[in-house]
């Protein structure tokens, strides 16, 4: 049994690892700068009510002595930049600062595979050009410079870079393919939908989060480590078993991707684009990672493929489909976003 902070404790993965994390006798506090709310593990946790860029509480915080910090805390790529800036560098130089004051002994950073950039090659291995797109982007690759500064100064602290992970409390960009799905309608991919794209079930995420942080050999974990799926195969393959599920008879439409990307472009400057420029600059490549590095290691091995995990998103999705149609337009993993003019599109399809 450890001793955990999560820092982004109210957030998709947060709540996801603080479950898991329960579920194995382990005792968890959270810190986040919005309400722990959640009936069922509310009870169980010290939520602290804290802003990652408050240094003083910070330090408070995890001068209360922990095991492990695990720092996912992070401003998403729809935040304004000065946000995503402060919140990701600054907040991330408080929690390490503070975790190197007090000896904390284990730390994980989730780092992201948007420090490759849009990359020409794969898969992608750790040792790979680290270029940054967009605000959140840069302040990742900015972060892992900054944890390599701290592991010199004697701290262990393994980053974690996952693909993109869905499972049950996300919503984000994918509520908007569920509630099409659950329309009845089809969903376009932008281009043809023939390439690869890795995505991640947050389960297998925790897991190996977990799995870093427990290693018997300290040294060993003190690196960078990809996770995704094992399992995948081309993005309209995976995508059509949500339709199939929804049991509509409809299907993934191609479309054509120069034409979608540039007029994407466009909206984003006005304001107007549901996605931001990472998701719809790389969703018409290839975009997978190596896992071989965490297998070796630590023992990664992923339990869902791509389906699985979109599989396992929705039917969470369906389960609470009334509740969370009635929040739209935020810009957190929690809730959905907004549709902006594909909520116009959509009746074409």
């Amino acid at each position: 049994m450890a001793k955990w902070l999560v820092t982004g404790g109210s957030g998709f993965l947060g709540i996801n690892l603080v479950r898991f994390l329960l579920q194995n006798g382990h005792v968890v506090e959270t810190l986040d700068k919005e309400p722990f709310d959640y009936p069922d593990t509310a009870p169980k946790v010290v939520h602290h009510l804290t802003d990652v860029r408050d240094r003083e509480a910070v330090d408070k915080i995890i001068s209360r002595g922990f095991d492990v910090v695990m720092h996912g805390a992070a401003a998403l790529p729809l935040y304004p930049k000065k946000d995503i800036f402060s919140t990701n560098i600054d907040g991330t130089k408080n929690i390490f600062d503070a975790a190197k004051k007090y000896g904390v002994p284990r730390n994980i950073y989730i780092s992201s595979t948007a420090v490759y950039g849009i990359p020409n090659k794969h898969p992608l291995y750790e040792t790979d050009p680290m270029i940054g797109v967009g605000p959140y982007g840069i302040t990742k690759v900015r972060c892992e410079g900054m944890v390599k500064e701290y592991r010199q100064q004697g701290m262990v602290i393994t980053t974690i870079r996952p693909k993109s992970f869905i499972g049950p409390e996300r919503l984000g960009v994918f509520a908007i393919f569920y509630q099409w799905a659950c329309e009845g309608r089809s969903f376009p991919m932008i281009g043809r939908g023939d390439n690869l794209y890795q995505l991640l079930d947050v389960e297998d995420l925790c897991e190996a989060i977990v799995m870093a942080a427990e290693h018997h050999d300290p040294v060993a974990v003190n690196s960078e480590f990809n996770v995704g799926a094992k399992v995948f195969s081309k993005m309209r393959e995976d995508y059509q078993v949500v339709l199939d599920r929804a049991g509509f008879g409809r299907k993934i439409r191609s479309s054509p991707g120069h034409l979608v990307v540039f007029s994407l472009e466009v909206l984003d400057r006005l304001g107007l684009s549901p996605l931001y420029p990472w998701v719809y600059k790389t969703a018409t490549k290839d975009s997978f990672v190596s896992v071989e590095k965490a297998e070796k290691v630590f023992g990664f091995s992923p339990k869902y493929s791509n389906k699985d995990a979109l599989l396992r998103n929705f039917e969470w999705y369906l389960a609470n489909r009334e509740r969370l149609e009635s929040a739209q337009g935020g810009t957190t993993h929690r809730v959905p976003w907004s549709q902006g003019v594909l909520g116009l599109a959509k009746y074409f399809f």
